[in-house]
């Protein structure tokens, strides 16, 4: 049997996070962005409590988790640059895999936390500063758009990025919200709308949160990336010339934006041309596969791993 790997022919070209000055960028980025949220969350926090207003909490408490995901986001990035090691032969790109399923994990307790401190106010409201509800608020979405503004000059081709840019502008309007909730305040009295607010935005943030959480574990159990069709990654393996049989084959993923295979095709006959193996490889990266190994088996003797449920 022969080990054939397409890893050293197309790596150059396909993936974002290696480009030359990605990584400059990313970290500028990224700094000027946590500098922001962290200036964001004290004022929310001070006048939040002096305001009493859950909603200013709540939305604290999220732009908090937003600076944990940008620093975790941030730190697993630098690490998964480091080259592999004998002991970590892939290197560290999962460390990306790792920093999501942390954050959201975080996330979600946080917001558990404000939505109960919410419920509680409910039933013992208390007079909110509604004019500094909506100023701070108008501030924060300020911030956000800026924030997202600078991240979207960085690289957002590196998923990563681009979600942390999403989670951004989705702050902001969730801030909006929160400006509209002090706007009631201040024309109706309505001190009730203050934790309704926040548990809203708590709500909008668990709804945003468990897809992130799910992909994350999934990934974590090395699960066939969302927007991969292992089924017609099989379908297209098993149609190449002179291929009779595809076994043992697994698709997963090694950080948040690279994607590995390994398979056996079985051909009896060989290669029908000397640049096979190139051509799969440039039709897998189609797939978003950048990492393909592929071992080619005669046939003529059985494979141990041929049979589905063996890995």
């Amino acid at each position: 049997m022969a080990l054939h790997h397409g890893h050293d022919h197309h790596h150059g070209g396909h993936h974002g996070h290696d480009h030359a000055g990605t990584g400059a960028s990313f970290g500028t980025a990224f700094a000027i962005a946590t500098a922001l949220n962290v200036a964001l969350v004290s004022v929310q926090a001070i006048y939040g409590v002096v305001a009493h207003s859950m909603a200013l909490l709540a939305d604290a408490g999220h732009n908090a988790g937003d600076v944990l995901a940008l620093l975790l986001a941030w730190g697993s990035h630098a690490i998964s640059k480091r080259h592999p090691t004998e002991r970590y032969t892939y290197g560290f790109r999962s460390s990306s895999i790792i920093a999501a399923l942390i954050n959201a994990s975080i996330l979600l307790v946080v917001t558990g936390a404000i939505a109960w401190a919410a419920i509680l106010r409910l039933f013992e409201p208390q007079p909110v500063a509604g004019v500094t509800v909506m100023i701070v608020a108008a501030i924060a979405i300020v911030i956000n758009g800026a924030a997202a503004a600078i991240l979207a000059r960085g690289n957002t081709r590196d998923l990563n990025i681009y979600g942390a840019f999403l989670h951004l502008l989705a702050d902001a309007a969730v801030s909006a919200g929160v400006v509209a909730a002090g706007l009631v305040i201040l024309l109706t009295g309505w001190l009730w709308v203050d934790p309704v607010a926040s548990l809203v935005i708590s709500g909008a943030i668990v709804w945003s949160t468990w897809g992130l959480l799910r992909d994350a574990a999934k990934m974590s159990l090395q699960g066939v990336p969302p927007q991969i069709d292992p089924g017609a990654v099989r379908v297209y393996l098993q149609s190449l010339p002179a291929v009779a049989e595809v076994h043992d084959l697994h698709i997963w993923p090694m950080s948040t934006t690279e994607t590995a295979l390994t398979c056996h095709l079985v051909m009896p006959n060989g290669y029908p041309e000397p640049d096979f193996l190139e051509g799969v490889y440039v039709e897998l990266q189609r797939f978003g596969i950048e990492h393909p190994t592929i071992q080619i088996e005669r046939g003529d003797r059985p494979c141990k791993l041929s049979p589905a449920h063996i890995v």
